[in-house]
């Protein structure tokens, strides 16, 4: 049977999958076909419905909930870090400053325009953000992905996404980044089977981390490499990533309920409830 699955380049997703593209992981009778996209690109695409699996914002899900499941594995949270909303250094912003946003239906573009209601959005790729408020094209923007890692030194922090999520919350809670979501049109046996894969595919790679990491910078599989490639897995690509854990899934719920007060959607999530349920297997096999 061959799925498709669609995931972003950057390193973290990179290195969730190719455990999997490497032939690491026994894929049983399934052959997944993959497609690299940038995240606003995957959000938008999720929307239509075109990939059978497919990386997203976790801040987008409640407009796809009815079409796609949430996965438990390949997830990125930030604890105590995450994107970074950058400006110049001689640069003070009015409260309704022009800021590049990765995508409309990103995480921290939910959180931003929440916080910074005056703002004035202004979607671009991700890897263009840094150089349009280097240029005055914009007066901030927010650097997501390994664009946090090292960026120009005429640049500093205005705000940290993980900030604002702190003053939302009020909580010690894990910042909801990214995820993954399958088609509910999927027969519930095989969803079931895809996420096993999926999920031994993220602890395979953290298992052999090491021998990952090299031969994915050997291929040229990733932008960043050596030192700065092992900070940005350990932040976004650890063993937190391999499935979701109690306090993560809380987290989602408070995002969802956030969204829900700001009137982004029509009714809060409990994200237990868009969980693909594995006890389905058993009760097929019993």
């Amino acid at each position: 049977m061959k799925l498709q699955i669609a995931h972003s380049p950057d390193a973290d997703d990179i290195f969730m999958y190719y455990a999997i593209k490497f032939g690491w992981v026994d894929t049983k009778e399934y052959q997944f076909e993959n497609r690299a996209l940038d995240i606003e690109t995957l959000n938008t695409e999720a929307i239509r419905g075109t990939y059978d699996v497919t990386a997203i914002s976790f801040g987008m899900y409640p407009l796809i909930k009815d079409e796609y499941a949430l996965l438990r594995t390949a997830v990125s949270f930030g604890e105590g870090y995450g994107p970074k909303l950058i400006r110049r250094k001689e640069k003070q912003l009015k409260p309704n400053f022009r800021v590049a946003l990765s995508g409309k239906h990103t995480t921290n573009a939910m959180l931003l325009r929440i916080y910074y209601p005056k703002a004035r959005p202004i979607y671009m790729n991700f890897m263009e953000i840094e150089r349009a408020v280097i240029n005055g094209d914009v007066d901030a923007g927010v650097l997501i992905h390994e664009s946090i890692l090292d960026f120009d030194s005429s640049l500093e922090v205005e705000k940290e996404i993980w900030e604002i999520w702190r003053e939302l919350t009020e909580e010690e809670l894990p910042l909801p980044l990214g995820g993954m979501a399958l088609r509910r049109s999927l027969p519930l046996h095989r969803a079931i089977e895809i996420e096993e894969i999926l999920t031994e595919g993220v602890k395979v790679a953290n298992d052999r981390k090491a021998e990952l990491s090299k031969k994915l910078e050997d291929e040229n599989l990733v932008r960043i490499g050596d030192k700065m490639l092992e900070r940005y897995l350990n932040m976004y690509a650890s063993s937190d990533s391999i499935e979701l854990s109690v306090p993560q899934l809380k987290a989602l719920d408070t995002l969802y309920s956030i969204g829900f007060e700001h009137g982004l959607w029509d009714s809060p999530l409990i994200t237990e409830a868009y969980l693909i349920p594995k006890e389905y297997q058993s009760l097929r096999n019993g």
